[in-house]
């Protein structure tokens, strides 16, 4: 009894670190910190997901009663980069500045941790967010893609942390207690969660799944061959780059419906 009673409150406070550790909202209970207990939490990043992407969703319905789709998306997306701190379009400029820039793995990981932005990330950054503002005025559902897009594309972090190495300077580094050792298990519940999400969401279209499907495996695919090729590995930025890369897909694929 005492031990489905640990595991529960290790569960409970694994949910809420991810929560904290992937947006601003304040935890709750009080977390017993560890290395591994940080390393469980990632199993909930598509639940987090889900959670912030049903702030979205209501938000932008409220806001479109007054204002039209256009500054509606525009204040959602503002609201989602003050909520989680600009957290995953951070690493999509530290990745790109450092892919683009550094000619050895070494400069890209020193380029990757420098705090200032260069015209590499500029650009990414700017486009990435036009991009997923024009989209989401593209698809069918403004609202359900709002909801289901940071539960899908915060999988494949979670697939990438599987399949790859992690590299970087284990002390200087935030990410490395989350990256490192995620279990196969935790993985296949992860994925099972965002599988029952997206075929939820099928009422609205039967091809949900398979775009969803699509933005994960695929971005997993591409984008963790271009950092094996280039770095040898992840980084925590690189994980946080592929969330953003993985909703663009999904909204590319939900916009053609």
């Amino acid at each position: 009894m005492n031990n489905r009673k640990d595991f529960l409150s290790r569960e409970w406070q694994a949910f809420w670190l991810a929560l904290g550790f992937l947006s601003r909202i304040p935890m709750l209970v009080r977390i017993d910190y560890s290395p591994q207990l940080m390393n469980q939490s990632s199993l909930y990043f598509p639940l987090v997901g889900l959670l912030l992407g049903a702030l979205y969703a209501g938000l932008y319905l409220v806001i479109a009663l007054f204002w039209s789709p256009l500054v509606s998306v525009g204040l959602v997306v503002a609201f989602h980069l003050w909520l989680t701190g600009a957290f995953h379009e951070d690493g999509l400029a530290d990745c790109t500045d450092a892919l683009g820039g550094g000619l050895t793995v070494k400069d890209k990981l020193r380029i990757m941790k420098d705090s200032r932005i260069g015209t590499y990330g500029t650009v990414a950054l700017v486009m990435a967010l036009g991009l997923k503002a024009s989209l989401l005025l593209e698809v069918p559902s403004t609202a359900l893609a709002l909801l289901l897009a940071p539960c899908v594309a915060r999988l494949t972090p979670l697939l990438l942390m599987r399949y790859l190495s992690y590299v970087s300077d284990p002390d200087k580094s935030k990410s490395k207690p989350v990256a490192e050792s995620f279990s196969a298990d935790r993985l296949l519940v992860a994925t099972a969660f965002t599988v029952i999400v997206a075929l939820a969401a099928s009422w609205w279209s039967g091809l949900i799944l398979l775009w969803a499907t699509v933005a994960v495996s695929g971005t997993a695919l591409f984008w963790g061959q271009l950092l094996k090729r280039q770095l040898g590995g992840y980084t925590g930025d690189a994980l946080g780059a592929s969330v953003v890369i993985a909703e663009l897909v999904l909204l590319l694929g939900l916009a053609t419906q």
